[in-house]
């Protein structure tokens, strides 16, 4: 059987980025079960309402939810359990300290593999306010706006 190489997405958090200012981002192993990792073959994860807590110099990812395998018997997983994330001491103890200031969280971003292993990216996330969300629309919306202008304009120079 020929190795898996590049990186594979399974599930990413694009409300997150809505939601949150991402300060840092962190790519970590996880702790997985057999039948996790063949539900996550099989592209079926969600990282919707996922938070990562560290508890005892320990990083946890909680609240992800990676649906039960297909053809697991008794040894099937619990769909929302807590996962330990693998990552350097260092980077652990820096992300507690950070957390632990008012109005930072770390949210997950996405699930892949790569090179065949499943990893996680994590952020350390400031939370945005209502008027944050709405200024990241309207530039959004101009950015839009402003490229069709231009691909508009070079479509009358051709003809």
């Amino acid at each position: 059987m020929a190795k898996e190489t590049g990186r594979k997405l399974i599930a990413q958090n694009k409300k997150a980025r809505h939601d949150y200012h991402v300060l840092d981002t962190y790519e970590c192993g996880l702790v997985l079960t057999g039948t996790e990792v063949k539900s996550l073959r099989q592209g079926r994860a969600s990282l919707a309402d996922g938070f990562v807590q560290i508890d005892g110099h320990e990083a946890w990812l909680h609240n992800v939810h990676v649906p039960e395998y297909s053809q697991g018997t008794w040894t099937n997983h619990t769909a929302r359990r807590k996962r330990k994330l693998l990552m350097h001491r260092a980077e652990i103890d820096k992300l507690e300290s950070k957390s632990q200031e008012s109005g930072h969280t770390i949210v997950p971003l996405a699930l892949y593999f790569k090179d065949g292993r499943a990893k996680v990216e994590i952020a350390l996330a400031k939370g945005k306010k209502e008027y944050d969300k709405r200024q990241t629309l309207r530039e959004k919306q101009d950015r839009r706006e402003t490229d069709r202008a231009i691909s508009a304009a070079k479509r009358r120079q051709r003809a």
